[in-house]
């Protein structure tokens, strides 16, 4: 019998990957144009929550939308809708996208006339964090039913993301929402990490989180 050969490709998949983003990095500031990973459970209002951004930044710059989903357009049509440039990009049972995966949403939307592009990553807490996309910012949404225990159950997300929403806080009434505890546990975990509560429906806090995407965008 021969000898067994076992290796790992861990490390160069990663490298790979991480090669791909900082391509796609260099390929936006080219164009002039802004990348921001949107990460969350499912139902926390990504889409609603990127509808009310949009709305708001209407007018004052272009916005484009690579929406990620198992099998259906409906996301994408929703943001397209509110005024954006939107693309589908089916994901089978995939649990996260990668640099390459959202370089080809780049290259099919297009963004030669765009100054801010939105990434809605697969619904997940755990998967998405781990790669880098090419994004220059990372930003998750919790929504208030959710709970305030998540940083506690999926930490390595809230200490990595540059911007946390609290979306649904015309619900925080009716649930057993601590926000001060929430804040505390996120603050252990990422000191420096922006906290906007707010709602998508009502409107409640898009003004702050909207001033913080120009301000990152250097506008």
């Amino acid at each position: 019998m021969g000898e067994l050969k076992v290796f790992s490709i861990k490390k160069n998949i990663h490298e790979d990957n991480k090669k791909v983003a900082n391509e796609t990095r260099d390929v936006l500031r080219q164009n002039n144009a802004f990348l921001i990973n949107v990460m969350s459970s499912p139902g926390s209002g990504k889409t609603t929550t990127l509808v009310s951004t949009i709305h708001a930044l209407k007018g004052e710059m272009n916005i484009g939308v690579i929406e990620a989903d198992v099998d259906s357009d409906v996301d994408a049509r929703t943001v397209q809708e509110a005024g954006a440039k939107a693309v589908q990009m089916h994901t089978g049972g995939l649990c996260h996208l990668d640099a390459t995966m959202a370089r080809t949403g780049i290259d099919e939307l297009g963004i030669e006339d765009l100054d801010l592009v939105f990434l809605e990553n697969i619904g997940n807490l755990i998967c998405p964090v781990g790669y880098d996309t090419g994004a220059m910012k990372n930003i998750a949404i919790l929504s208030v039913p959710e709970g305030d225990d998540k940083p506690l159950k999926y930490p390595m997300i809230f200490a990595k993301v540059d911007a946390l929403l609290i979306n649904k806080m015309d619900t925080i009434a009716h649930f057993d929402f601590d926000m001060a505890l929430l804040v505390s546990r996120v603050r252990k975990l990422n000191e420096s990490v922006k906290i906007f509560p707010i709602s998508a429906k009502t409107g409640e806090g898009i003004e702050e989180w909207t001033k913080w995407v120009k301000n990152e965008m250097g506008r």
